[in-house]
């Protein structure tokens, strides 16, 4: 099989910092090629390089497709050639349909007016074939982070692709969704598309892979071939971080208290459809010390239940009860939330989570400028002290507090995120898709923090699409499924088989 691709002797830097450092990488034509490490091994920088983000010039070294050495000047000069990227950081316009979004750069028209039928069919066939049961017309503001990217997908599959590069495109989607879209780059491999797929999800990669190359530190450390023998995911771990991890969750000896913080007869109304119930008269609790897990497809109303309980930031009409250490508390608005001990971590880090043009220091005091002013007046020193402090227990890789956070790696953006609402002093802590998107060793620092939250007597609540996940570092899980609890379980008596039966059961009765 020939080389669609090579890339030799690419070398990067930003301010003096090396991205990449003579790095090499050669994909054949028709092949799924994986490319792995840990947040800030260089990956991205490297498909930027590839794709004309980072224009020729601003790099060393060379790049050969279809076997001439290619200057590649800006994304419009890949694109003509059939290279097409799929970044993870979304490129969607909000207030636009899904169908305007797909065609926006390139709309189907005629006479030199754009035909809105074709765009309106041609979305729905791309749409199906991505797996997203939606309407063409429906606004982006509308659908979650998750079905987002699913857009972005059919957007890059309605041009014509010959080398279709993917940067995490699962970190947003749960178990079923992410296997159909495994099994459409198999598909794309049959047809004679080529795919380099980045990804932290090992299992995934493992499966569709014909060949892995690991990156770490900016350099190409191992190019594996999974036909001519088995690759284990511990090899892939030991070659991305340069060291064994015994065990993929860290060990603990839960102490768990009473309960701390219930929610009683929850029901919540969609924003935008008034008679629409999605959360429907949800009971649920987290007792102290304790990391309690929400299971569920996506569409199950887990982020909406947990929005709607901060600050009522998502919903209307709500309707219930919140007791926090045997009293009720008031969660009408984000701001009594958190003063009445409650953090709620997003799914979507980049968009509601952080200010990425601002510093390290200013996101890591954000939610709690009161702990670093002084009548009223920020203090400089103290704002920095705070944020040095948590840069440095939460291992943030940067060159700084004032570094800005848009330029960390997405391991680090999250440690930032976390920083933020641990200086808020939450006795609750709401975590939503902690681990989405980043790798296994940053993975692994998430999982050590969430248990010292737990091990301080804090109750936490981890919503995650990774079932193994869920079921490796929680105490208890509930299993949600159109807006309601279906099934709870201890971890030690719950399967993932147990946890899919009690959602078909939930469906086959609505059968």
């Amino acid at each position: 099989m020939n080389a669609i691709l090579e890339m030799r002797g690419i070398s990067k830097s930003f301010t003096g910092v090396k991205a990449l450092n003579d790095v090499n990488l050669t994909v054949k034509a028709g092949e799924i090629h994986a490319l792995v490490g840990e947040n800030g091994a260089g990956k991205s920088t490297l498909m930027k390089v590839l794709s004309g983000v980072y224009p020729h010039g601003s790099y060393e070294g060379a790049i050969f497709y279809d076997g001439e050495e290619r200057h590649f000047h800006d994304i419009n000069d890949t694109e003509a050639l059939g290279i097409i990227i799929i970044h993870q950081e979304l490129a969607l316009i909000p207030l636009m349909s899904i169908a305007e979004n797909i065609f926006i750069a390139n709309p189907p028209s005629r006479f030199g007016v754009i035909d809105r039928d074709t765009v309106y069919t041609r979305a729905k066939e791309l749409l199906a074939k991505v797996g997203l049961n939606e309407a063409p017309d429906t606004l982006i503001t509308n659908i979650g982070v998750g079905k987002q990217q699913l857009v972005e997908i059919a957007k890059a599959l309605s041009k014509k692709v010959r080398l279709l590069i993917l940067d995490e495109p699962t970190a947003s989607l749960n178990e079923n969704d992410s296997e159909a879209l495994l099994d459409l780059l198999i598909e794309f491999r049959a047809q004679g598309i080529t795919s380099i797929l980045i990804s932290h999800k090992l299992n995934e990669v493992s499966r569709v892979a014909d060949q892995i190359t690991v990156l770490r530190d900016g350099r190409t450390v191992d190019t594996m071939d999974c036909h001519a023998e088995a690759i284990e995911e511990d090899r892939i771990i030991r070659k991305m971080v340069d060291r064994d991890l015994e065990h993929r969750y860290p060990k603990r000896e839960p102490k768990i208290g009473a309960a701390i913080f219930s929610i009683e007869n929850w029901s919540v109304y969609h924003p935008q459809h008034p008679d629409r119930q999605l959360i429907k008269n949800v009971n649920f609790h987290v007792k102290r010390g304790e990391i309690v897990g929400i299971a569920g497809l996506m569409g199950a109303g887990r982020t909406e239940f947990a929005m709607s309980v901060f600050g009522r930031s998502w919903g209307q009409k709500i309707t219930g009860r919140a007791v926090l250490n045997g009293r009720e508390v008031d969660l009408s608005t984000v701001s009594r939330a958190i003063n009445a001990g409650l953090a709620y971590v997003t799914e979507d880090r980049k968009e509601l989570g952080l200010l990425l043009s601002d510093d390290i220091r200013k996101n890591v005091t954000l939610a709690n400028l009161e702990g670093v002013a002084n009548q009223r007046v920020i203090d400089d020193m103290k704002e920095f002290k705070v944020a040095s402090d948590y840069r440095s227990r939460m291992r943030i890789r940067s060159s700084g507090v004032y570094q800005e956070v848009g330029k960390l790696s997405g391991g680090n953006q999250q440690k930032v995120v976390l920083s933020k609402w641990l200086f808020a002093g939450p006795e609750i802590l709401i975590l939503d898709e902690p681990t989405r998107g980043i790798d296994i060793g940053a993975k692994y620092e998430i999982y050590c923090i969430i248990n010292d939250l737990a091990n301080a007597g804090k109750g936490v609540v981890v919503i995650s699409s990774e079932m193994p996940e869920l079921l490796g570092i929680s105490d208890r899980i509930y299993v949600m499924n159109e807006g309601a609890f279906v099934g709870e379980f201890p971890t030690a008596e719950a399967t993932q088989e147990k946890i899919m039966r009690s959602i078909m059961r939930k469906g086959e009765k609505r059968q």
